[in-house]
């Protein structure tokens, strides 16, 4: 099999740092796409397609390529909850976390150049907050950590303090899981099976 390049179709210098642990060189090529949501879409299909478009979005190179594009979405009452506009809608999400359960979906696309094969999926973890005061809450809103992540909240920074519980992917959560990203990457030649 020829050599391939990996590119990660994402600015998030989380997905960057979770892909770096794998130990494999990559270059970044943050993919643009319009993310509304389609009416009646669900979270898991807006997830899906957006990571697809994400992957289809960037031109092929001439040697052969695999992308990874991710999108990741906070729901909670059947409500996405993205980026914070600002530190009151950072608020607002985080009362609404407070005290309870939500998911975490990321969908990730792998697309493999140049035999435009390509291979999606979703992966879910339920995230449970702990209670939180109001001082709490103005608190970490005032830190900006969660200024640019869905939700409002960084799981891999001073978010963590608020976490009780993580039923599912770790990695997941901040915004590529790992588990199911490995396999693919064997399977196109750039892991060894050893660690498949």
């Amino acid at each position: 099999m020829p050599a391939r390049a990996l590119i990660l179709a994402s600015a998030s210098p989380r997905r960057a740092e979770l892909l770096g642990m794998l130990g494999l060189a990559f270059t970044v090529r943050p993919a643009d796409v319009d993310e509304t949501p389609r009416p009646g879409e669900s979270p898991a299909a807006l997830a899906l397609r957006l990571a697809r478009s994400k992957a289809l979005a960037l031109a092929p190179p001439a040697a052969p390529a695999l992308f990874v594009a991710a999108d990741t979405l906070v729901v909670i009452d059947g409500r996405v909850l993205g980026k914070p506009r600002d530190d009151a809608e950072a608020r607002a999400f985080l009362a609404l976390l407070a005290g309870r359960t939500h998911e975490v979906i990321t969908a990730v696309a792998v697309r493999a150049c140049p035999e435009e094969a390509i291979e999606t999926g979703a992966v879910t973890a339920r995230v449970t907050f702990a209670p939180l005061t109001p001082e709490a809450i103005a608190w970490y809103a005032g830190t900006g950590e969660g200024r640019d992540k869905a939700g409002a909240y960084a799981l891999q920074g001073k978010g963590a303090l608020f976490i009780d519980r993580i039923d599912g992917s770790y990695t997941n959560v901040i915004g590529l899981p790992l588990e199911w990203i490995r396999p693919r990457l064997a399977r196109w030649g750039l892991l060894p099976q050893s660690v498949a």
